[in-house]
C-alpha cells in the first residue's frame, strides 16, 4: 500500500510516500480501506517530535488521526462491523497512520458514518469532536443554562464545540477574526470577540466554562474571566497530575508534569476555579453518539479543504498556517 513516512523527528520535515506491505490485524481490530483523511495540528506537533516524552513512537511511522474508509476484513473477536460498513474513527494511540490507503482500528473506537455526509465530511470529525466531547460533556459537565467560551471559534475543535454547546443548551462566546464572523454566529455562538480589535479578558465575565486551545498568556486571561467554581479545561497544556497517571507516566515525567502545571494550578486555586488538562481519547461509543447528532442535523461538519493523497505535505503546511477556517482533510481514494 501507499502512505506517507515520518523518518525523522524535524520541524517542518517533509513527510516521504513509501510503498508498504498493508498492517497486520490483531484480533479485536478491523482493517479499514481509508477514503478520507483528517489532518490536525497534532500530526505536525508528532512530526516535530512535541511528544517524545508522551508518546514514544517507534519510527519509521505513518501520520495520521482521522479516518473515515470501508472495512475491508475484520479480525476474529470483532462482533459489530463486517466487511463493506462504511466507518470512521480516531485510531488508537500506537495505532495512528491513516496517512495511508489502509489503517487498522481497534472495534472499540470504530463507529458507523453518519449516512447523511460525505467520506471527507466524516473523516473531518472524530478527532475533534472526541476533544469537544470529553471536554464539555465528561470534564465540564456542561449543562443547560451555562456560560461556555471557546477561544478560536473557526477552528476544527471551535467548530464542532461550538454546535455541540449549543445543542447542550449553553450560551457560547468565541474568539475570532472579523472574516470569520458569519460562520462561527451561524454556528450558534451568541457572543463573538475579534481577537483582532478586542481583548476577550475585557468583554467577558462570569463564565462557567472556557475550553482553552491558545498560549499560556491567553491561558493566565482566561482564569480571569471564570466565575468562583468554574473551568477551564485545557487541551493545549500544561499537562497535570491526573494526566500523568492516565497515561502510566514514569516517576520522572509524574514530577515533570507536576512542575509544568503547578503555576497555573496554584493560580487557579486562589481563583477558586477548577483547571484540568485534556488529551483526547479513541472512543467508538461517544462517536455513535456523534453520529445521530449529525444525522438528526444537531452538528454539521465544516470542511475547510480537501487536499489529493500526493498532496498531503501541503495539507499538513495548510493547517499548520492557522488560516483553514474548520477541518482540513486528503481525499486517498
Amino acid at each position: 500500500m501507499k502512505a506517507f513516512v515520518l523518518d525523522r523527528y524535524g520541524k517542518k520535515a517533509p513527510l516521504r510516500m513509501a510503498e508498504l506491505p498493508t498492517p497486520e490485524l490483531r484480533d479485536d481490530e478491523v482493517l479499514v480501506q481509508v477514503h478520507a483523511a483528517g489532518v490536525n495540528l497534532l500530526d505536525a506537533k508528532v512530526r516535530d517530535g512535541e511528544f517524545k516524552l508522551i508518546l514514544p513512537y517507534r519510527l519509521p511511522l505513518i501520520l495520521g488521526h482521522d479516518v473515515a474508509g470501508v472495512v475491508t476484513r475484520v479480525g476474529p473477536r470483532v462482533r459489530q462491523f463486517q466487511v463493506g460498513d462504511e466507518v470512521y474513527a480516531r485510531p488508537d494511540d500506537f495505532r495512528i497512520g491513516t496517512f495511508a490507503e489502509f489503517v487498522p482500528v481497534k472495534e472499540a473506537s470504530l463507529a458507523h458514518k453518519p449516512k447523511n455526509i460525505t467520506m471527507e465530511e466524516a473523516a473531518s470529525l472524530p478527532l475533534v469532536a472526541l476533544t469537544a466531547w470529553q471536554a464539555l460533556v465528561e470534564k465540564a459537565q456542561l449543562r443547560k443554562g451555562q456560560k461556555l467560551f471557546i477561544q478560536a471559534g473557526s477552528g476544527g475543535v471551535g467548530t464542532f464545540a461550538i454546535q455541540l454547546a449549543k445543542h447542550l443548551g449553553a450560551t457560547v462566546a468565541t474568539t475570532t477574526s472579523a472574516t470569520n464572523t458569519a460562520l462561527v454566529k451561524g454556528l450558534g455562538a451568541d457572543v463573538v470577540v475579534d481577537y483582532r480589535t478586542q481583548a476577550f479578558e475585557d468583554v467577558l465575565r462570569d463564565y462557567d466554562v472556557v475550553l482553552h486551545s491558545q498560549d499560556s498568556k491567553a491561558l493566565e486571561k482566561s482564569l480571569q474571566v471564570l466565575k468562583a467554581g468554574g473551568k477551564l479545561v485545557s487541551i493545549s497544556g500544561p499537562p497535570d497530575p491526573d494526566f500523568a497517571r492516565q497515561i502510566n507516566a514514569p516517576w520522572f515525567l509524574h514530577v515533570l508534569i507536576q512542575l509544568l502545571s503547578a503555576g497555573v494550578r496554584r493560580r487557579a486555586r486562589a481563583r477558586r476555579v477548577g483547571f484540568s488538562f485534556l488529551f483526547m481519547r479513541a472512543s467508538g461509543s461517544q462517536l455513535r453518539e456523534v453520529t445521530r447528532l449529525v444525522e438528526a442535523g444537531a452538528i454539521r461538519p465544516v470542511v475547510d479543504r480537501v487536499f489529493s493523497f500526493e498532496s498531503t505535505n501541503d495539507a499538513l503546511a495548510y493547517v499548520e498556517s492557522g488560516r483553514a477556517k474548520g477541518k482540513v482533510v486528503i481525499k486517498v481514494r
